[in-house]
């Protein structure tokens, strides 16, 4: 796992935003992703999220380095459906912890994209939005079969 700290700084001092380090790749495609994801979250004008206080964001450190750090858990007797998608290049949670997740939990749907970080729903959201509605309405019906 990448530092997050480490690329916030990266941001400030390269005068970039920092998610585009921490959840995009560093080739053309991840770069041109990122500038295209930051240009749709300036879009929206109203209804936008606060930035991280300083004393969040290192709470919310503190949480990832004890999570990082705590034992596996058992996920076998999780028996609902699962979407799980994830980039090949993932800085924050790498890749191999989801590839472990999904070896761990029956019936998990697994989609990793390539060439993608952190943000790889974000570089593909066209396609995620897409597997995400499709894995949604295959639940639904799944639960209204096992409710009646």
């Amino acid at each position: 796992m990448t530092n997050p700290l480490a690329h916030s700084i990266k941001g400030l001092l390269t005068l970039r935003d920092p998610k585009a380090y921490l959840f995009f790749t560093s080739t053309a495609d991840g770069r041109r992703s990122a500038k295209e994801f930051l240009t749709r979250l300036k879009e929206r004008k109203a209804g936008r999220d606060k930035g991280p206080a300083p004393r969040g964001f290192l709470r919310q450190l503190k949480a990832i380095t004890a999570w990082g750090r705590q034992a596996p858990q058992d996920l076998g007797s999780i028996r609902i459906p699962m979407l799980i998608a994830n980039g090949d290049q993932d800085k924050m949670i790498p890749s191999s912890n989801t590839y472990d997740l999904a070896r761990h939990i029956p019936g998990l749907q697994l989609v990793i994209y390539e060439d993608a970080g952190h943000g790889g729903i974000f570089q593909n959201h066209a396609d995620f939005v897409r597997r995400a509605l499709a894995f949604l309405g295959a639940a639904t019906k799944l639960h209204i079969g096992e409710n009646r």
